[in-house]
């Protein structure tokens, strides 16, 4: 993995391109913590349009259609603190770790990434430290001073799915996954509170996929290392390609969410 001191060697984004990071309500008072990695679409201008079409990059092989809106939707529910990424997984995925094949990919869902044929590995270890190591160092700062704060922390990442794979044809017919790993106990309790209230819909544990520790990042290094309770949400994206859907699923999400929340702070265990 690249080291801080690589950021003497980096070299991606220049003066007219956006910071990787974006912090919303960062004093929120809830205990929820709200991140979102695939929320943005940029791409550095020393990269181009990476080879690829413009009505592609409107495809969740770019980013997580609508997972920003609803990030932002329950951070203002919840009062919660949100820290999102702008720049698209097609340049670097934020939720992958460095030695992951797709921190980079060559292709997605059926669609080729020229620009990301032949990376040197110094231009892979320049995207990192750029772009994905900057989000992950700002949670990992606002993890500790939450903590130091002696303020209870749950992580909750945000994200969104397709409903069907263009290269394999494979149909996700849900709407809601959660999903963790070796620690589901926000996730179980969330699954629980969620059917509750919203009996329309279907939910499931660990689906599309199930989060490990080179499918993701944020679960394992921010939530299982730490010990605090985590979920990753997955949204099917076609319920939320717009205000309206985002809006809806934001008030879909906070109740259970913090009853979710209320339940573990009730039963905390600390061994």
């Amino acid at each position: 993995m690249p080291s801080l001191t690589d950021r003497d060697m980096t070299r991606v984004l220049t003066a007219g391109d956006p910071d990787p990071v974006v912090r919303v309500n960062s004093t929120g008072a809830s205990s929820l913590f709200l991140t979102c990695e695939h929320a943005g679409r940029a791409v550095p201008a020393s990269l181009g349009d990476l080879g690829v079409a413009p009505e592609e990059m409107e495809r969740h092989i770019a980013y997580d259609v609508g997972a920003e809106g609803v990030a932002r939707a329950l951070a203002e529910r919840l009062d919660a603190a949100l820290i999102l990424q702008r720049y698209s997984r097609l340049v670097i995925d934020c939720n992958r770790p460095f030695e992951a094949k797709d921190c980079i990919v060559l292709q997605s869902d059926g669609t080729p990434v020229p620009a990301n044929v032949d990376v040197s590995d110094a231009a892979r270890r320049a995207r990192y430290v750029e772009i994905h190591q900057p989000l992950h160092e700002a949670i990992a700062t606002a993890l500790d001073q939450r903590q130091a704060a002696g303020k209870r922390s749950l992580l909750v990442s945000v994200h969104s799915f397709t409903p069907v794979m263009r290269a394999t044809g494979a149909v996700r017919d849900f709407e809601l996954g959660l999903l963790y790993n070796r620690d589901g106990r926000l996730a179980e309790r969330l699954a629980e509170t969620f059917r509750a209230s919203n009996p329309d819909v279907t939910v499931k544990l660990n689906a599309p996929y199930h989060v490990d520790d080179l499918s993701d990042y944020t679960i394992p290094v921010h939530g299982e290392r730490r010990g605090i309770p985590h979920v990753l949400i997955e949204v099917r994206n076609d319920l939320i390609n717009d205000v309206r859907g985002q809006q809806e699923w934001a008030e879909r999400l906070a109740k259970p969410l913090r009853l979710a929340a209320a339940i573990l702070e009730g039963t905390r265990d600390d061994h």
